[in-house]
This record gives C-alpha cells, sequence and structure tokens, in this order.
C-alpha cells in the first residue's frame, strides 16, 4: 500500500520561502500526475499546482503564479513544491496527492505558517 508523507512545512515571515516535499512510500517509480492543494480552517481545500506524471505539464493556481514552482522526481517517487515570496494568504495546511488509475490518494498534510 502506497503512502504519501510530506514534510518541510514550518514557520516563516512573510517574503520568506519553504520547500514541501512529499513521498510515495511503497512505490519504486511513480508514473501518476501529483500535486498539492492546502487548506484553512475556514475554507474548503484548494487547488494549489499540479504536475504531470513525465513533468512535461504543470498547473498553478492563479494566487501562486510567479511564486510557487512545483516538480518531481519519478526515480524517488518525489514531488517538490518550491514556495518563494510567501505571503499571510499562504499559511494552510498542504497536501500532497497523487491520481492513480482507481483513486486519488492524499497525504496526512503539512502546515505552513507565515507570519509578518
Amino acid at each position: 500500500q502506497v503512502q504519501l508523507v510530506e514534510s518541510g512545512g514550518g514557520s516563516v515571515q512573510a517574503g520568506g520561502s519553504l520547500r514541501l516535499s512529499c513521498v510515495a512510500r511503497g512505490r519504486t517509480l511513480s508514473r501518476y500526475n501529483m500535486g498539492w492543494f492546502r487548506q484553512t480552517p475556514d475554507k474548503e481545500r484548494e487547488f494549489v499546482a499540479a504536475i504531470s506524471y513525465k513533468g512535461g505539464s504543470t498547473t498553478y493556481a492563479e494566487s501562486v503564479k510567479g511564486r510557487f514552482t512545483i516538480s518531481r522526481d519519478n526515480v524517488k517517487s518525489t514531488v517538490d513544491l518550491q514556495m518563494n515570496n510567501l505571503r499571510r494568504e499562504d499559511a494552510a495546511v498542504y497536501y500532497c496527492y497523487e491520481d492513480t488509475d482507481a483513486k486519488r490518494n492524499w497525504g496526512q498534510g503539512t502546515r505552513v505558517t507565515v507570519s509578518s
């Protein structure tokens, strides 16, 4: 059974950077589209970024374009999210996902806090 495990969350000042990472444990070679969502207590989970399984196609939410970069390593079965110029509104729990043939798998989330 594959388990998605996120890391890299933490606390940062506005304008700072963080790099989130997600590894698909139990998968030797990733061949699925993957990405990130985020959620705050007062909002529904919202899309952040996605990357095709070969890495040739990326998609971003308008709110993060130009600041966040998604990348992946299929040999390691990881997907990263480089977040630059963080804003207070980026604070949330970030969830990694993968879209398999059967379903969407989710990680447990990693928290990002942004202070002014």
